[in-house]
């Protein structure tokens, strides 16, 4: 962890999305300096699924050394955004850094994605980003310590980023470009523009929406951390980089990180989060064992596939109970060296398996290679992991699909 050195005592730091998870992360880390925090976000009122309000986030900041002033903000709201701009000037004398961190997700294909869903996205991500720096401007301008810091992916082109989900992509990759941009125009303002992603999966809801859990994720404590250092720095000396948490609190002097694992058994086996490539490492052994695939004696016609082998002994391990847990039905398009669809039904009866599409409509279809859909049902390669990685393409409903995580460990453990 990095220990707070009071650099931004005193500093008013505009936050998007702070009343819960990454947003008051890291207000709480620069309340720990004195800094003075402005909580704008929506959440007024408990939420019934969400923890957290822009007032218990507020009290939290406070108990913790800072001053608070929680807003009611809609960053899509000119109005609402200026009004919270005129209320941080009025309290605490003006804006010395916005931090970009409210952000909308919807992560299905073209088709699936209706126009609404689109529209949040692009209102939040790239408007709402825009819209907050543009108001904040002339504020930052005055400050001797301007930065903004968006919550965005360094730009990778990478098809696989953009083939399940096109339209989220393009929206996160909007907030980077306005790094990109805005470095460059406010460089002879002195004010520095940056962008912080997670390397790894991050314990938030919308992990929870995606997985079912955090067990594979970090604490938001290692973005508070990153954020923080980079906050600290001259802003003439740091503008337009992509910065990767864990880059940040290494160079910071940060030698363990297994304490920002949610699970620190787990600390070994994190999910990576989304736009980031693989490791060198990972890709070197994943291209050997490519090779060596290549390179083994082909099954002749008279073999089973893994595959096959796999479904015979899932067929075995069905029942009513995994039925009623599981209420979906699957259809697993594999290509590759196994090529051929299967299927998986979850929702009729005591459940049913095999070759060929399902008797009835998929809720969920899954694409992939079929070495790593061996591994996902071995227990190898994460079902979430995959799809992150873009090693996996799912359409139809992703809640359902996400499922096979909790139904592979139960398959796992009789099989």
């Amino acid at each position: 962890m990095i220990a707070n050195t009071g650099k931004l005592a005193g500093r008013t730091i505009f936050i998007t999305g702070a009343s819960r998870g990454i947003g008051k992360a890291i207000a709480l880390k620069a309340a720990k300096d004195g800094a003075n925090i402005v909580v704008a976000a929506k959440t007024a009122e408990t939420h019934p699924k969400l923890p957290g309000t822009i007032y218990t986030a507020a009290a939290e900041i406070e108990a913790a050394g800072g001053k608070a002033l929680p807003c009611i903000v809609d960053i899509r709201d000119e109005a609402q955004v200026q009004s919270a701009i005129d209320q941080a000037v009025k309290k605490f004398g003006g804006i010395d850094i916005l931090v970009n961190n409210a952000s909308a997700i919807a992560l299905v294909g073209t088709a699936q994605l209706d126009m609404k869903k689109y529209d949040l996205m692009h209102d939040i991500n790239i408007r709402g980003t825009f819209l907050v720096s543009k108001l904040c401007l002339p504020h930052l301008k005055n400050s001797n310590h301007a930065h903004i810091l968006n919550l965005s992916p360094p730009l990778n082109l990478s098809k696989h980023w953009f083939t399940n989900h096109v339209a989220y992509t393009i929206a996160k990759y909007g907030m980077s470009m306005c790094v990109l941009g805005m470095a460059e125009e406010f460089r002879p303002l002195n004010i520095a523009v940056n962008a912080l992603w997670p390397r790894t999966a991050i314990d938030t809801a919308a992990i929870r929406m995606l997985t079912g859990t955090g067990e594979h994720s970090r604490k938001p404590d290692i973005l508070a951390d990153a954020a923080y250092a980079i906050l600290s720095k001259d802003p003439k000396a740091a503008s337009g980089n992509f910065f990767i948490d864990e880059d940040v609190v290494k160079e910071a002097g940060v030698t363990d990180l297994v304490p920002y694992a949610c699970n620190p058994e787990n600390a070994n086996s994190l999910m990576l989060d989304f736009f980031l490539d693989e490791d060198p490492a990972a890709i070197a052994k994943q291209h050997e064992e490519t090779l060596a695939a290549k390179a083994s004696p082909k099954a002749d016609s008279g073999s089973q596939s893994q595959i096959r082998l796999l479904f015979e002994d899932i067929t075995k391990t069905l029942n009513t109970e995994i039925v009623g847990k599981t209420q979906a039905i699957f259809q697993f398009n594999v290509k590759g060296k196994e090529e051929g669809v299967w299927y998986l039904d979850l929702k009729n009866g005591e459940g049913s398996c095999g070759q060929g599409e399902p008797p009835s409509p998929a809720d969920a279809t899954l694409t992939m290679d079929s070495k790593n859909f061996f591994d996902m049902f071995t227990g190898k390669l994460k079902p979430a992991n995959a799809f992150m990685m873009g090693k996996l393409k799912i359409t139809g409903d992703l809640q359902k699909a996400m499922k096979l995580e909790k139904l592979m460990k139960s398959l796992k453990s009789k099989l």
